[in-house]
């Protein structure tokens, strides 16, 4: 099973609808089996996904039962090959109660979770909230890959280097396969200069490897997650749907 975690510690650069749409895409068109983990309290993910609920558990499980099993954690979702952990507002009361433990190690809990199912899925994306807490320590630690979903404004390089600091932190002490497998572009207009120019910018520093695959603004986008339907279903032809589709090639190809 690949692990890929999505992360970025800025917010609003379409981390879940990045997450939950490249889950989607390899599970309906290229038929793995995938596993999406909702690590971000709001549970947007969950929301969109129409698993969102605080009566199943969750990562805050994951996080705090020393014995968690896995088959009574993972949801099934309503499309084939996709199944869900959840997150909701439990996970930040979770994150607090696993830093207060210190008779585990608070670092590998999503690893060994994941460890139980790692023979039934080819992959595993994991949505992470926009912060760097032991949960998202947590994704790095059982993570192959990462990807950072980057939006073109003034701010687009907010917090990018300390995120690639914890990424080669975590690298050097915990995991030492993980990879960067590089930045994309989300939100691109095309007949903005600021955005050509951003991109080209960013594509010009050595130090964050860059997808040739950006996703196109699309006027579809937000009213799919108020639909609650990964892109390709609700409007399978529009740019954004197209571009995820390629992203993802890209991906499997990188």
């Amino acid at each position: 099973m690949k692990t890929l975690s999505i992360i970025n510690l800025k917010g609003g650069v379409a981390k879940t609808i990045s997450s939950v749409n490249m889950a989607h895409i390899l599970a309906a068109v290229h038929g793995y089996k995938v596993l999406l983990i909702d690590n971000d309290k709001q549970g947007n993910a969950s929301k969109i996904l129409n698993r969102h609920n605080y009566s199943r558990p969750g990562v805050a499980e994951i996080m705090t039962d020393r014995k968690v099993d896995m088959n009574k954690v993972i949801q099934k979702t309503d499309y084939e090959g996709l199944d869900i952990v959840t997150a909701n507002m439990t996970l930040l009361k979770a994150n607090l109660e696993v830093l207060l433990d210190q008779q585990r190690p608070q670092q590998i809990r999503f690893k060994k979770a994941l460890e139980q199912v790692a023979g039934k899925y080819d992959f595993c994306i994991i949505d992470n909230a926009p912060d760097i807490n032991i949960s998202t320590i947590n994704a790095l630690v059982a993570s192959d890959d990462v990807m950072i979903p980057v939006t073109i404004d003034d701010f687009a390089l907010d917090g990018l280097a300390e995120l690639k600091e914890q990424i080669d932190n975590t690298r050097e002490d915990l995991n030492p396969n993980l990879t960067l497998k590089g930045c994309f572009v989300t939100q691109f207009d095309s007949s903005n200069e600021a955005d050509r120019q951003g991109e080209e910018y960013l594509r010009s520093m050595a130090e964050y490897p860059v997808f040739e695959t950006h996703i196109r603004r699309t006027p579809k986008m937000k009213p799919s997650t108020f639909a609650r339907e990964p892109i390709i279903l609700y409007s399978s032809r529009c740019g954004a749907a197209q571009d995820y589709k390629k992203l993802v090639e890209e991906y499997l190809k990188n």
